[in-house]
């Protein structure tokens, strides 16, 4: 597999429209995902010296990340929109090969910040809220 470009991973937000639109998050500089499987140790008498887990039966988190400039664009205000509101909605994690993740997210932190002589920047974190699927490319 060819290396991939990372400029090309995008978070895009969700319009809540039928059929949804959604639309690439302005001003990112870096994205990206965490994938955490609960672990359920099922190691008993019989496991010996090593320790057993059990597949398929904890709980799935995914975590989006995102920080850039802040441009005041339209994707901006609906994502601090659904901040401050503390809404469950639609995002998509697009990545350079074109895998997407779809799936409802909590926007669990919202930063803005600037500094004298400097640009304002956000960042975000994404915690998902639901099933996430996975669209290979």
């Amino acid at each position: 597999m060819p290396i991939q470009n990372g400029s090309l991973v995008l978070i895009k937000v969700g319009d809540g429209g039928s059929p949804e639109t959604f639309i690439t998050v302005g001003g990112l500089r870096a994205s990206g995902l965490k994938l955490d499987n609960q672990i359920l140790n099922a190691t008993n008498l019989e496991s010996g010296t090593w320790k057993q887990l059990l597949g398929s039966a904890g709980i799935q988190s995914l975590s989006i990340s995102g920080s850039g400039l802040f441009t005041g664009s339209t994707s901006e205000d609906t994502l601090r929109g659904y901040a401050f509101a503390g809404s469950v909605n639609n995002y998509q994690l697009v990545f350079a090969d074109g895998d997407i993740l779809t799936g409802p997210f909590l926007v669990a932190s919202y930063e803005r910040s600037g500094d004298y002589g400097g640009e304002e920047i956000y960042s975000l974190t994404l915690e998902s809220a639901g099933t996430i699927i996975f669209t290979s490319a």
